[in-house]
């Protein structure tokens, strides 16, 4: 089967980049009904990576990868399009971001309805639920193999 698409930010073209914010927007600031400011001005960044499915078309499925500013990875933006979901496009989404980390120490930030999805990539919950734009998310970290 097709791999999900990569392209690091400061590669993206206009129109993809473009494609990529709507999809966003729809699953985040419209369906959850939480307007929060979308652009944060990392996405077009050299040390971002997108991963969105499928590669070509509009995107039904997507997350950003960013370097640590203290080394290790932040996965973050992972959504699916409503009529999408359940399609186990996440989960390839997911395991195409672990593929690119390696080894590397993993931190996100998840919905805690979503922790069962996220621990099935080896991430635990580390502290309390904390409310980030009037939904409840719990950090959840995969540290760093060193085996």
């Amino acid at each position: 089967m097709t791999e999900p698409r990569f392209a690091v930010g400061d590669e993206l073209p206009a129109d993809v980049l473009y494609a990529l914010l709507k999809l966003r927007v729809a699953v985040f600031v419209v369906e959850q009904e939480c307007p929060y400011p979308e652009l944060d001005g990392r996405d077009v960044g050299p040390d971002t990576g997108h991963l969105w499915w499928p590669p070509t078309g509009e995107p039904r499925a997507y997350l950003r990868l960013l370097t640590e500013p203290g080394g290790g990875w932040r996965i973050g933006r992972v959504c699916t399009a409503k009529e999408a979901r359940g399609s186990g496009l996440g989960g390839r989404l997911m395991a195409a971001a672990m593929a690119r980390v390696g080894d590397g120490a993993v931190v996100l930030d998840a919905q805690t309805y979503a922790q069962e999805f996220y621990a099935r990539f080896g991430f635990e919950p580390e502290g309390e639920p904390f409310d980030e734009d009037g939904i409840e998310h719990i950090t959840m970290r995969r540290p760093a193999s060193t085996g």
